[in-house]
Parts: C-alpha cells; sequence; structure tokens
C-alpha cells in the first residue's frame, strides 16, 4: 500500500539496494562530468553542501501532522524522517539520501518541485533550492499576484507623482490618485477581470487615446510583451490575453508578429487630458522584491511646465471625465 492509498501510512518496505558503483541512483543523472560552462568544481563541491544543508534543516523544521503522517512513537529527531520525504515526493530513498548527504548526483526541476513540496516551502524558499542544485529557476505558472498593503501607501505617498503597480501582462494592480486623474482610462476590463494598460492603449480611438506617442510606445510595450510572454508560453491566462488583443487590433497583430523582444527601461511618454493640456513625463520603472515580474511605474515631470500640470492633475476632483470627443472617461486603468 502507498501513501496515496492511505493517507498517513508509508510504506518502508525493503532496504534500499545500493547502485553500483560510478551509477546514479533512481531519479538521478550521472553528474560527475560538468556540464559546458558549469561552476569550477570548488564551488560546485560548495553548493552541493549548502545543498545538503539547506535540505536537513527544511525537513527538521516539517513535523509529520504538517504532511498528515501520524506522529509515531518514537522520533529521536524533530522533523521528518528522509524515507517520509522520499516516499511523499515519489523519489527512491537511496536517491534522497545522497542528495542530503552531497553527493554528485543531478536532480530535474520536476523532482525539485516534488521535494519542494512535501517540504512546504514558499516561492523564495523554492527559488534557493533550485539555485543551490544548478537548477534553472521557473517562475509558478501565472501566479496571482498579492501586493502588501504598505504598497498602496508607498504610492499615495508619491503624489502628487502618478505612481501605478502593474505585471508583467500590463494588468494595473494599484495606483495613486494622480495617476487615475491622468488616465482616467475606461472602466472596461480584461476577460479576466484586469484593467490593463496595452490593452486600453490598443483599443482606445485615436480622438481619445491618452498617448500622444502612441506610434512609438505601442511597438515598444508590444516587444516587452514579447519578452515577458517567452516566460509563459502555453500558460492559459496569457494565450487568451494575447489572443484577445490579435482579435480586437490588425495593428497588434502586425506588431506580434515582428517577433520583437525588448525590456522595460525609462522613456519619455506624451500624454495629453482634456483638462490640463499635453504632458511630458518620463517613466521610471521599479520592481518589487516578493512579487514576481511586478513593477512600479513612476511618472516623473521633464520639464517645469509639466511638472506644474501635474501638479494640477493631483488636484482634480475624482471621477470621470469628458473628451472632446465626446468619448466618456470614468475610470482608472491606463
Amino acid at each position: 500500500m502507498t501513501v496515496a492509498d492511505t493517507p498517513g501510512t508509508v510504506k518502508t518496505g525493503p532496504p534500499a539496494k545500493r547502485p553500483a558503483e560510478g551509477a546514479a541512483p533512481t531519479g538521478a543523472a550521472p553528474a560527475d562530468r560538468a556540464p559546458t560552462g558549469a561552476a569550477p568544481a570548488g564551488r560546485r563541491d560548495r553548493h552541493r553542501t549548502e545543498l545538503a544543508e539547506y535540505l536537513r534543516a527544511r525537513r527538521a523544521r516539517i513535523s509529520p501532522e504538517d504532511v498528515g503522517l501520524p506522529p509515531g512513537l518514537r522520533r529521536r529527531t524533530p522533523g521528518l524522517r528522509r524515507e517520509e520525504v522520499a516516499q511523499l515526493a515519489g523519489v527512491g530513498v537511496t536517491w534522497y539520501t545522497w542528495l542530503e548527504q552531497g553527493r554528485r548526483i543531478n536532480a530535474s526541476a520536476q523532482v525539485l518541485t516534488a521535494v519542494a513540496r512535501v517540504l512546504l516551502l514558499d516561492a523564495t524558499e523554492r527559488e534557493h533550492l533550485f539555485r543551490l542544485a544548478g537548477v534553472a529557476v521557473r517562475p509558478p505558472a501565472d501566479p496571482e499576484p498579492v501586493l502588501d498593503p504598505s504598497t498602496q501607501v508607498i504610492l499615495d505617498a508619491l503624489v502628487p507623482l502618478p505612481a501605478a503597480v502593474s505585471n508583467s501582462r500590463y494588468d494595473v494592480l494599484a495606483w495613486n490618485s494622480t495617476y487615475e486623474a491622468l488616465f482616467a482610462a475606461s472602466r472596461v476590463r480584461t476577460h479576466d477581470g484586469w484593467f490593463n494598460s496595452l490593452w486600453c492603449t490598443v483599443t482606445s480611438p485615436d480622438c481619445c487615446n491618452p498617448f500622444l506617442n502612441r506610434g512609438e510606445q505601442l511597438p515598444q510595450m508590444v516587444a516587452v510583451l514579447r519578452g515577458a510572454y517567452g516566460r509563459h508560453v502555453g500558460e492559459p491566462r496569457w494565450e487568451r490575453f494575447v489572443r484577445s488583443l490579435q482579435d480586437a487590433s490588425a495593428e497588434f497583430r502586425e506588431l506580434w508578429a515582428r517577433q520583437e523582444v525588448s525590456s522595460r527601461r525609462t522613456t519619455l511618454k506624451v500624454f495629453r487630458h482634456p483638462r490640463v493640456g499635453v504632458l511630458r513625463l518620463n517613466a521610471t520603472y521599479l520592481t518589487i522584491p516578493g512579487v514576481p515580474e511586478a513593477y512600479v511605474a513612476v511618472y516623473t515631470p521633464d520639464a517645469p511646465e509639466d511638472r506644474a500640470r501635474v501638479e494640477q492633475l493631483a488636484v482634480l476632483p475624482p471621477g470621470g471625465w469628458a473628451a472632446p470627443c465626446g468619448h466618456t472617461r470614468t475610470g482608472p486603468a491606463g
């Protein structure tokens, strides 16, 4: 009977047979030959030592009850036993023992993910495990953004400067009052329920699109999206979003087909606002530790006259406004 068959039961079975000399145990690949471009041997040895110590420390902090196992009558040391971690992760006991001993074995991302799940590692701890094992770190598929309440406090403290937090898909997660006054963009959300600055830029008619230099900015925005998309190919939310933009805009389809890739960088953006006029603002992007692929965009005036207009934005009453073309803008999202 296996762990999956009966929760709380661990099959110990006969003692694992030691693999032949020089052969990798089950679940591992030979590791004596370093891959091209790998770290020097001494550094690899240090990584293995750190990995072994890290796994032992993480295992010691997990009680059997934490993973649905009975506590047992006699435990000489705190935490789970090695065989329990191996069984719950679906790997060989000998292989996991060698991993904790810092032996020269390799682990796949799939196996490390299973071990991380058993050891209840959070995102930061999981990333640390992967780095020690020398495995490329891939972010969890389409993680839900979680912002600390202090993030909004920071955004509000930046007033009169417009500022907002977005993710790599251009979903706008939080903003301050000046940002809302600057864009006062449509309340129309994407199909996933987010305000989205790229969606608004692509779908807003020219007569009231907030960008005056849209011809310069849109190709750059699409190239940045393409770069981020490479980390999320096949993820349902990303695929739906790209398809929705392709369906909504022939211009986006043409830009997407170029296969151009870029990263975010400080750039001059020129906006028009029906109340305060034209604003030339430099967009600067700051990352947020602990929030994967999220960033703060802060818009700083390019010249004294732009600062004066930003200060006018900051004192506008909340709510929407009517563009000269007659289209009504009623909320934040641009």
